[in-house]
């Protein structure tokens, strides 16, 4: 274990300095690019016999790493409370219906339109996909990545409640797209569709579930917080009640993913109003400022890196039409469930001119996806899931992480 967290501290530090020197892109995208670029170029080189063993080396450090599992139980707690612990409640409370419509039911209904149009897609190019295993990947894929976005949105100068549009859903959907895969998952296992009534017996429990578990959590830590003076003690009792908690709900069988977000709002505002009160803020928020840049910066080394591990079990020219098939078809969805109602009801979601195209192409997909298909069981299409999910992440990462802030400062209007 030592040797591989020095290995990706490392290497992660080196392509921080690249990107910083040379590309000087935002760092996860960065980051990210050149790590891809690394492993292409490897594989490359191994291919003209001159590589050495370095894409050994490397294939044999990510044979070594459980992805899935080093993010699903150990950087995604971190990495969700860290996002809202940042997030202004106030302004997020007055959007509190439109982030809940767009993260909730428009991620279901994400899942469904990738899911059955994807089926029919594939099936026109003869790739006979299940419909169970599109859905699956509907589920894994839906959910996006607000910190890279949340990044450049600042940078671009959007309004403010963009952001906090942005940042509520994107931090709401990663549970809601754990839980709805999980959901399917079962049902693969079991071999047979549940009725509704138990589908939705086991989504109560495991969102509303993780919604009061983390509301719970989140009261007591900020209880905690504000009968102790020592900033070591702060960070202490928040990193215990990220990972104790996220544990523990585990072992209740509820959402972990959504009980860390409720932690994080809750004790954001309540040490934002302390920290009004008191007019100074403690160094426990730079604490989780760079702990979420640096799990970042690694999440992204990881995802840039996996390229070498994807394997497209069919022809490069139908790997290709599939690849191109997932992206299209993500886009749309996400047009569909969460562009096209901003724009329809632009004055119930009180959001300026241009969101539509914004919130449609902000929405990235990153290491919680990769991490959802590598988790799933070994299967005759479980390859070809992984490769669609890469093809779709690779893509929202490098072209629309790439050309967002030009979208917003070219189409966002008050």
């Amino acid at each position: 274990m030592l040797d591989i967290a020095a290995s990706l501290l490392v290497l992660t530090a080196l392509l921080a300095c690249v990107n910083q020197r040379f590309l000087r892109l935002p760092t996860t995208i960065g980051v990210m690019a050149t790590a891809l670029v690394l492993s292409l170029a490897l594989v490359g080189l191994d291919a003209l016999g001159v590589a050495g063993d370095l894409h050994e080396r490397e294939q044999a450090l990510l044979r070594r790493i459980d992805f899935s599992e080093l993010l699903m139980q150990g950087m995604l707690s971190m990495l969700l409370f860290a996002g809202a612990l940042h997030v202004d409640v106030a302004a997020l409370r007055a959007y509190r219906w439109q982030v809940a419509l767009l993260a909730f039911v428009g991620t279901a209904i994400s899942t469904a339109v990738v899911g059955g149009v994807l089926f029919v897609v594939l099936g026109s190019f003869g790739l006979a996909l299940p419909l169970l295993d599109c859905l699956l990947f509907g589920a894994l894929i839906s959910p996006t990545d607000p910190i890279a976005v949340i990044g450049i949105l600042k940078s671009a100068g959007a309004p403010r409640n963009l952001e906090v549009v942005i940042a509520g859903e994107s931090l709401f959907n990663d549970g809601v797209g754990v839980v709805l895969f999980t959901l399917l998952l079962g049902v693969a296992a079991e071999g047979g569709a549940p009725s509704a009534g138990h589908a939705l017996a086991l989504l109560l429990r495991e969102a509303g579930g993780g919604l009061l578990f983390g509301w719970v959590l989140g009261q007591a830590t900020s209880r905690l917080l504000r009968s102790v003076a020592g900033d070591q003690v702060d960070v202490l009792l928040t990193l215990a009640a990220v990972v104790g908690g996220y544990a523990l709900a585990n072992h209740l069988h509820v959402s972990g993913p959504l009980a860390m977000v409720v932690v994080g709002l809750i004790v954001g505002h309540a040490r934002r109003t302390a920290g009004a009160a008191a007019g100074a803020h403690r160094p426990l928020d730079v604490f989780w400022e760079l702990l979420d840049e640096l799990l970042n910066a690694v999440l992204f080394v990881l995802v840039g890196m996996q390229v070498i591990v994807i394997r497209f079990p069919v022809s490069p020219a139908l790997a290709t039409a599939a690849g191109v098939a997932a992206i299209v078809v993500t886009l749309g969805a996400r047009w569909l469930t969460v562009g096209l109602p901003v724009r329809l009801f632009r004055a119930a979601f009180r959001l300026p001119a241009g969101a539509p195209g914004v919130l449609t192409w902000g929405g990235l997909r990153g290491g919680i996806s990769i991490a959802l298909a590598l988790s799933l069981p070994a299967g005759p299409w479980r390859e070809t899931i992984l490769a669609l999910t890469y093809c779709v992440v690779a893509f929202s990462i490098l072209v629309q992480g790439l050309s967002f802030a030009r979208l917003v400062r070219a189409t966002v209007r008050d």
